[in-house]
């Protein structure tokens, strides 16, 4: 899947594909791009109504420009402990982040979360968190919220320590599959209640129909990776030496 800013002749596929009554998710398959990136470009350059492809690349040219000028110094490369290339730390980081944003995950949020990965303690403080990314309390404050109630991080608090901090743990795709699986639950159930209501035999209710059996399949299937995962990571720990 390509990656970067949108080009001149993206934009005007997806004037083009928008013209043509195209939805976002069918303009980003065509494109290879996220079905998020596309309706992020189309909002903020005038809605499917009256997004335009050379207003929408002036605009980013504008924006680039401001972003530039306003730029805060850039923050320091990350330390070189365990022998690690700082440089290459910090481009991957920003490459992540990247794809974060890419699944959806609002910039700030996805900054956040990035950086928390890439401690070795996978715990840090909103101080250090606006140290690090050079960010505002409130932004800090906004984005680990968010990702708490996703259940992408957790905060505790030290023993005898004034501070909360913010905790990344290596389960945290774990909980977010498991969300996903629930959310799946749900939709899978109303889509039952849709091939009820509507009638198996009709195409409608058909639809439905189909949608809460792939969904119940998909869900299976979640289920089965989740255990296998949770049964690795047991043996793991068995096998680890002892202090």
């Amino acid at each position: 899947m390509p990656g970067g800013r949108l080009t001149n002749e993206e934009r005007r596929f997806i004037a083009a594909g928008l013209a043509e009554g195209l939805g976002y998710t069918e303009i980003g398959r065509r494109l290879e791009r996220p079905a998020s990136t596309i309706m992020r470009e189309v909002s903020r350059n005038g809605g499917p109504e009256s997004y335009g492809a050379d207003r929408a690349q002036e605009a980013t040219r504008h924006r680039a420009r401001r972003q530039r000028q306003d730029a805060p110094p850039a923050p320091p490369l990350p330390d070189s402990s365990h022998g690690r290339d700082p440089r290459a730390v910090q481009d991957f980081t920003e490459s992540f982040t990247e794809l974060l944003l890419q699944q959806g995950l609002p910039r700030m949020m996805a900054r956040v979360l990035a950086c928390l990965l890439v401690a070795d303690s996978g715990t840090l403080t909103a101080a250090e968190l606006v140290q690090r990314l050079r960010v505002s309390p409130a932004s800090v404050s906004h984005a680990v919220t968010f990702l708490e109630e996703q259940g992408m991080i957790t905060r505790d608090r030290a023993p005898g320590a004034r501070r909360e901090r913010y905790v990344v743990d290596d389960e945290i795709w774990l909980r977010s599959t498991l969300a996903a699986l629930q959310m799946n639950d749900v939709l899978a159930a109303a889509s039952q209640r849709g091939a009820d209501v509507l009638g198996a035999a009709t195409p409608a209710g058909a639809r439905f129909g189909s949608s809460a059996e792939f969904l119940l399949l998909v869900n299976e299937a979640l289920r089965n990776v989740m255990e296998q995962w949770r049964r690795s990571q047991a043996a793991a720990r068995s096998d680890a030496p002892q202090d």
